[in-house]
């Protein structure tokens, strides 16, 4: 009993639908709403409902793909612990239960873009994954419409601050996407998926990216303090931050190693939370 539960919640992808939630939890907390009260409770459930919904179609959808990677071949899918249509079932069921929870607890703006998040994730960016590497930017979208589900959930309505926490969040998972990349393409050539650094085996043009990403990423990390979204302090944090990052991304561009794209992987993992952290303690 102990393993099926396991292999659900494995379904749910925890640690994504953690980053998930936290990063609107960061956008409920610019906006304004207030930490643990009710609104809070029912925005935090039904983004982990929604997230961890999506994950667990995703994983019935590429099942046979995830049994051909060696990342992901333990999955309980490609492993048969789990029945595939119990799978689906699962993954409908809980995201249909968060968009409820959206739309009757929170608001109908919210519940949209949740939905507009799971339908990117499932019906644009899954297909396009086994047919180009522009589907790394199609990705980036479903995963940086949270923070302004958690800022409509408590004003009711978009503004350009919304859209700042989306553009954040977007340019981060870029340089995230492709360090994982290059770290396993030999496991993503193997499923037959044209991830950028498959398609460019010398990584030049992976490699401009990359810069391009965490360069681009700078000013628009500095924009929340110019908008007095955030405080003073942020921007300098920000400012640092930013240029770190942009020099591993640099160290992994030049050296084009697997070795320093998981330097640059480690190093996105701990500069989003700590840029996001510091936005949300000096507004």
């Amino acid at each position: 009993m102990k393993q099926r539960l396991n292999d659900y919640l494995e379904l749910t992808k925890p640690r994504v639908t953690t980053l998930v939630v936290l990063t609107a939890w960061m956008g409920f907390s610019l906006g304004g709403g207030k930490s643990y009260s009710g609104l809070w409770w029912w925005v935090m459930l039904s983004t982990a409902l929604t997230a961890g919904g999506a994950s667990a179609i995703n994983q019935y959808i590429e099942r046979e793909l995830d049994a051909k990677m060696r990342r992901t071949q333990n999955r309980p899918l490609p492993q048969k612990r789990l029945d595939p249509a119990h799978a689906l079932a699962f993954g409908v069921l809980i995201s249909i239960a968060g968009l409820v929870v959206l739309a009757g607890a929170v608001n109908l703006l919210t519940a949209f873009l949740a939905t507009l998040s799971i339908a990117s994730y499932l019906f644009l960016y899954t297909p396009m994954k086994t047919r180009t590497a522009l589907c790394t930017l199609v990705g980036a979208v479903p995963g940086a419409i949270p923070p302004m589900m958690g800022w409509t959930a408590v004003r009711g309505a978009l503004a350009p601050q919304a859209w700042v926490l989306f553009a954040i969040l977007f340019l981060w998972q870029l340089p995230h996407f492709l360090a994982i990349a290059w770290m396993y393409r030999d496991d993503y050539a193997r499923a037959g998926f044209p991830m950028l650094p498959v398609v460019d085996p010398e990584g030049g043009s992976t490699a401009r990216m990359i810069i391009l990403y965490t360069a681009i990423l700078i000013p628009v990390t500095l924009l929340p303090a110019r908008m007095g979204l955030a405080g003073f302090s942020y921007f300098y944090g920000a400012l640092g931050l930013g240029i770190a990052f942009l020099v591993c991304g640099a160290f992994t561009a030049f050296f084009r190693t697997p070795m320093y794209a998981r330097r640059l992987l480690l190093a996105s993992v701990i500069y989003l939370p700590t840029l996001l952290t510091w936005m949300v303690l000096s507004a």
